[in-house]
């Protein structure tokens, strides 16, 4: 476990922070990895009844990636991995055998938003800002099963053009759009909400609750699909090198499609 995520168990419900505030909850692979632990070996004996994500500082909920780690990148295969590793943190959020809930306040970008986007209930503070901005910033791509968990949630055409225009979302569309069920007015009002909403699901049927998000996740994944030559298409271009030290650099990148 590292310092940059914490876990706190309340009442049988598991308190998980993203706490990198001084950068914005942005994800280093170490907290990846102790995500996909946590959400791998939650007991299934009654001392975890529901699980509440969030972010600390009081300015994202996460990020996205922590981009530095980008450039450590040099051949295809550290861009599948990469995408496997998301895969396996993604599909340990899934396969988590209590409920999740994402609190949402302020930027939820990139992989904090494919993150947020596998729990099972999200709700949201008035200032959430949701999405992913790759096409304006890195030049990178998301795989094809988070793009079909988030089309289950929006819509594909609403995915499509959310990642084609790189716009980040607002809560009232969010909420119109089926991302998530509830706006709070503030961080406070928000963690409070989270907090009866966790106790609340703490009194339904576990097996009910874990049955019927497995059997979702079986309906989604239902058809295998290769994405790695988009994959690495995408994160082998001299676009994506330049994207990334641009960003890096507070400049804008100027593509060149290859």
């Amino acid at each position: 476990m590292t310092s940059e995520l914490t876990s706190q168990l309340r009442d049988q419900t598991l308190w998980v922070t993203f706490n990198r505030p001084e950068a914005r909850n942005a994800l280093t692979f170490s907290m990846y990895e102790s995500l996909a632990e946590i959400c791998s070996t939650v007991p299934t004996d009654g001392s975890v009844r529901t699980m509440v994500i969030s972010g600390a500082g009081g300015k994202a909920f996460a990020a996205g990636t922590d981009m530095t780690q980008f450039r450590a990148f040099e051949v295809e295969q550290d861009a599948l991995d990469y995408e496997d590793e998301i895969t396996g943190v993604l599909t340990a959020v899934d396969q988590c055998p209590v409920p999740t809930v994402a609190a949402i306040h302020g930027a939820c970008t990139g992989g904090g938003a494919s993150i947020a986007a596998a729990c099972d209930i999200r709700i949201t503070s008035a200032q959430l800002k949701f999405g992913f901005p790759i096409s304006r910033t890195l030049g990178n791509c998301l795989n094809a099963g988070n793009l079909a968990r988030l089309s289950e949630l929006m819509g594909a055409g609403r995915v499509r053009e959310m990642i084609f225009t790189a716009r980040l979302m607002g809560a009232e569309e969010a909420l119109s759009a089926g991302l998530v069920s509830e706006i709070l007015p503030d961080e406070d009002a928000l963690m409070a909400r989270a907090s009866d909403l966790a106790t609340h699901l703490v009194g339904m049927a576990p097996l009910t609750l874990r049955a019927t998000k497995e059997a979702m996740r079986r309906n989604r994944n239902a058809l295998a699909v290769e994405d790695s030559d988009l994959i690495t298409m995408c994160y082998m271009s001299k676009d994506f090198k330049h994207g990334l030290e641009a960003f890096l650099a507070k400049q804008k990148p100027e593509w060149s499609g290859t």
